[in-house]
């Protein structure tokens, strides 16, 4: 007669030494693919600031793909560069319009998001509170006027729809005309870099100012990825360590909104 084959009970233990490799193997199968993820394929960022309203709220929590534009050491998303040199591995140029997170030129660490104005050989300038590229001016119509409240207490605002040359529309917002940099002289966008802008122009230190005091011109190096999509978002004040503050400041209206 065969004998019967040995049931689940009567194999023999594990010992706590190879039931602690396995969680071990299993932490680190898992930092892995968390890594992959994270360097090569998606990025989270969270909005700090207005400068990209009426588009980008603070607290808003949004996904940024890495593969859009290609590698460079800076788009690791870690405290360390990755190991490619200067340039861009794989890189495919931005479009006019994108909004892309980048690298700060003058420390080469802090993550700004701004939206691509000006393409290298581009000429950009502000004349009376309206954009030119290239001698052209961009087409806006105003939407609607309100109001906003900022440290100066409330503010009045216009809001826009602006077309860019290459067919790509979006909403921006300002305080109306007599900004510091409604009026400015003419940005000529080398070869390589980028001419950023924050959609909130009245309220964003972007490629207007100058890379000391602000952003300058964007090597394309320092570009990390293109912002895709909001994923959820909070009013300011919500507190990670207290539950209570998301249920009380979250905005469900902007989860999974597309960005134009």
């Amino acid at each position: 007669m065969k004998a019967p084959s040995p049931t689940r009970s009567e194999e023999p233990p594990r010992s706590a030494g190879s039931e602690t490799l396995e969680v071990i193997k299993t932490v680190v199968f898992a930092l892995l693919i968390a890594f992959v993820l994270r360097v090569m394929l998606f990025q989270p960022f969270t909005i700090p600031s207005a400068s990209m309203e009426p588009n980008l709220y603070e607290g808003d929590y949004i996904v940024v793909t890495k593969w859009s534009y290609g590698y460079s050491k800076y788009s690791s998303g870690l405290p360390v560069n990755l190991p490619l040199g200067e340039g861009r591995l794989f890189n495919t140029a931005p479009k006019r319009g994108d909004i892309a997170v980048f690298k700060l030129p003058r420390d080469n660490k802090t993550d700004y998001i701004k939206r691509v104005i000006g393409l290298p050989g581009d000429r950009v300038q502000m004349i009376a509170n309206k954009l030119y590229i290239n001698g052209q001016p961009v087409q806006d119509a105003i939407v609607d006027e309100g109001q906003v409240a900022d440290a100066f207490g409330p503010r009045s605002i216009v809001r826009a729809r602006e077309t860019l040359p290459n067919g790509k529309s979006f909403m921006t917002q300002d305080f109306g005309p007599g900004g510091d940099l409604d009026d400015t002289g003419v940005y000529e966008v080398p070869a390589g870099h980028y001419f950023m802008m924050g959609d909130n122009r009245d309220n964003s230190i972007d490629s207007r100012v100058a890379e000391y005091a602000g952003v300058g011109m964007v090597p394309e190096q320092n570009l990390v990825g293109k912002a895709q999509i909001i994923m959820f978002s909070w009013e300011p004040g919500a507190s990670l360590f207290n539950p209570v503050s998301w249920f009380a400041n979250i905005r469900p209206s902007r989860f999974f909104r597309i960005l134009d």
